[in-house]
């Protein structure tokens, strides 16, 4: 078949940087050089708003924005030149803001295409910022129609049906789409009901890196005329993947099949997000490294490992601070985590600052029994020694809460919920244990004891964290069931759960809003999350029934 015959696409994976307008447009452009030179491409495709990152959020509003991507339109203009450039940005016009994808050729814009349908639901409020599209794009590159979408364009049918009656013969879909468990098989099932619908093939790139509490797994694909899965790029991986699109004299084309990395189980692939999360939160704000508590319980022993991979050994410092409750045992396995990851470990007593601070209190306190005064008091003792250690070393200081944790409010604010970043903030305590038990299985680096033994806080002598909660095994499931699924008590209870416990956890949900609120971000690998998705009133009268 002559060369004519056939279209060379490149996908181009990047990990962009919101609000880095200049950087961005750098890495577009040497994107475009290096699809054009190593693989030569006719059309190299770049993610949903690349040139300002994604989400940009209320940075679309600020005139210097504005200012920067006409500038970087003009680059791209100037600077790409022998490939088609496919590349998501914001587009200005009046006082209408587009989310559109820009298709140019040596100087030229070819086409235009605004974004259609804007979510508004979960993370998404695109609405906010802005005007949808309503028109189709297909263009025309080496003699094959190419309809042009945008990401949440895919989703619903109107915009892939429209650009097939235009002429499309294959769909490019440049996206940003976040990570969540079990979404890229969401999304091949979604595209195929495209592809059945339209009789036409996809090509579908996908940012990846993150931002805030989102995390963008790339694992950009290509699906053929039949709805099969032709080529899969991998998940949480940069780079530059070909994509040879065949266009025969019927005017049908069909991809031709290439490298289909399979798709990641769960527990790979929330680490792997957990990691890329963690990762960029720190190096796309320069920290030189992070500090952490590390107690000798699983939570900060998952911690741990998820930071040493995400930074290296080197830049990780774990600090233990044992108190009088503090088992021996924890001490140890705190220790031995710490030398099998080669981390810099420190431990640095509280009772010093602990019973300075209830001799401060004594007045104050007298006639009063213990309670969970005290223990707050020790959380905040060592939040004051992890803040110090972050001020004097520059280090970002890592919170290891996890979901279940924040979802009932058993964590301590200024104590154990101070930090920067939360890496484990949307993990359950069942998925905690699954996460450890995965990450083991690759190398054993989390001390068996510290996953086979029960939980505690160790803020008292023989606590338990069962002697103010129900067991994980119960808790989770209620817990998912209203978070994610926004069932009310009597639909929970209906599941086989006690409906005063049920009744319970939805009261204790409600009422630690306020510390949810003053938490560290953390990343996002749920259906919902405390954060972004998540917008309940910290002050209400609601009685969850």
């Amino acid at each position: 078949m002559s060369a004519a015959r056939q279209l060379r696409c490149a996908m181009a994976q990047l990990n962009l940087v919101v609000g880095d307008v200049d950087g961005n447009t750098s890495r577009i452009v040497a994107a475009a050089n290096e699809a054009r030179d190593r693989y030569r491409a006719d059309v190299v495709m770049l993610p949903e708003l690349a040139v300002s990152g994604y989400p940009p959020e209320d940075l679309l509003f600020h005139s210097g924005m504005r200012l920067q991507v006409a500038r970087s339109l003009q680059r791209l203009k100037q600077e790409v030149r022998g490939i088609t450039l496919i590349a998501g940005y914001p587009e200005y016009h009046g006082s209408e803001i587009y989310n559109s994808a820009i298709v140019i050729r040596d100087g030229a814009v070819l086409a235009n295409h605004r974004k259609a349908c804007l979510p508004n639901y979960r993370v998404f409020d695109e609405k906010r910022y802005f005007t949808p599209g309503n028109q189709p794009t297909v263009v025309e590159i080496r003699g094959v129609k190419a309809g042009v979408i945008v990401c949440e364009d895919c989703w619903d049918p109107a915009p892939s049906r429209q650009v097939r009656e235009a002429g499309a013969q294959v769909l490019l879909v440049i996206n940003a789409s976040p990570y969540e468990v079990d979404k890229q098989a969401q999304r091949e099932r979604v595209v195929g009901e495209r592809v059945r619908e339209t009789g036409i093939p996809v090509v579908f790139v996908n940012l990846i890196g993150g931002q805030d509490e989102l995390v963008f797994d790339g694992n950009s694909f290509v699906m053929d005329s039949h709805g099969e899965v032709t080529q899969r790029a991998p998940a949480f991986t940069e780079g530059m993947y070909a994509v040879d699109l065949r266009l025969e004299a019927s005017g049908s084309v069909h991809p031709v099949p290439a490298d289909r990395v399979p798709l990641q189980g769960q527990e790979e692939s929330v680490y792997g997000a957990l990691v890329q999360g963690t990762r960029d939160y720190v190096n796309k704000h320069r920290f030189p490294g992070v500090v952490m508590g590390l107690s000798g319980g699983i939570d900060s022993a998952l911690t741990l490992v998820i930071a040493a991979d995400a930074l290296g050994a080197e830049h990780v410092h774990s600090v233990s601070m044992p108190s009088r409750y503090t088992s021996q045992m924890s001490r140890d396995d705190a220790a031995l985590q710490a030398e099998k990851l080669h981390v810099k470990h420190s431990e640095i007593s509280i009772e010093g600052m602990f019973e300075a601070t209830l001799a401060a209190l004594k007045n104050e306190f007298a006639g009063r029994a213990p309670d969970t005064s005290e223990e707050n008091i020790q959380s905040r003792c060592r939040g004051v020694l992890l803040m110090g250690i972050s001020n004097k070393t520059g280090k970002m200081l890592l919170t290891t809460g996890n979901k279940s944790e924040m979802a009932v409010g058993y964590a301590t604010l200024y104590g154990d919920m101070a930090g920067g970043f939360a890496p484990i903030k949307d993990c359950s305590k069942l998925l905690v244990y699954r996460l450890a038990h995965w990450r083991n299985s690759q190398s054993e680096v989390i001390p068996t004891r510290v996953i086979d033994r029960p939980p505690s806080a160790e803020l008292r002598f023989d606590q338990k964290d069962t002697d103010s909660l129900p067991p994980y095994e119960i808790l989770d499931p209620i817990l998912e069931a209203f978070i994610e699924e926004d069932l009310s008590v009597d639909q929970i209870a209906a599941r086989g759960f006690d409906r005063a416990t049920v009744g319970r956890i939805l009261d204790l949900v409600k009422r630690n809003e306020y510390k949810r609120r003053q938490a560290p971000p953390g990343v996002r690998v749920s259906g919902r999350a405390f954060g972004r998705d998540w917008r309940y009133p910290i002050t209400s009268g609601y009685k969850a029934h």
